[in-house]
């Protein structure tokens, strides 16, 4: 059963990507909306976490909030708008809101 994990709170206040990394099963997927999307922010313990995860990891970023932050992303990260979004937590056979 695929689950796509939904992030919107900053890497950096607390460990709710790390424990969602821990936590993610091979169909999985991640989609960083809101202060989250700062975890792909260059030299940061949270992008060195997504990098090492790149070959496996199907993370998207809500594109506007990226683009809002002003943040470079990595080649291998997908931008969905907000039609994708819904796209996809149609796709997934559950959608977990990390709160």
């Amino acid at each position: 059963m695929s689950t796509l994990h939904v992030l919107s709170h900053s890497p950096f206040a607390d460990s709710r990507l790390s424990s969602c990394l821990r936590l993610l099963g091979h169909e999985d997927a991640i989609l960083l909306c809101g202060d989250a999307t700062y975890a792909v922010t260059a030299s940061t313990a949270a992008r060195q976490a997504l990098d090492a995860k790149a070959d496996s990891l199907k993370l998207f970023i809500l594109e506007e909030d990226a683009k809002a932050r002003n943040l470079v992303l990595p080649d291998w990260v997908s931008r969905v708008d907000y039609p994708g979004f819904v796209e996809l937590s149609v796709q997934y056979d559950k959608v977990n809101t990390w709160l």
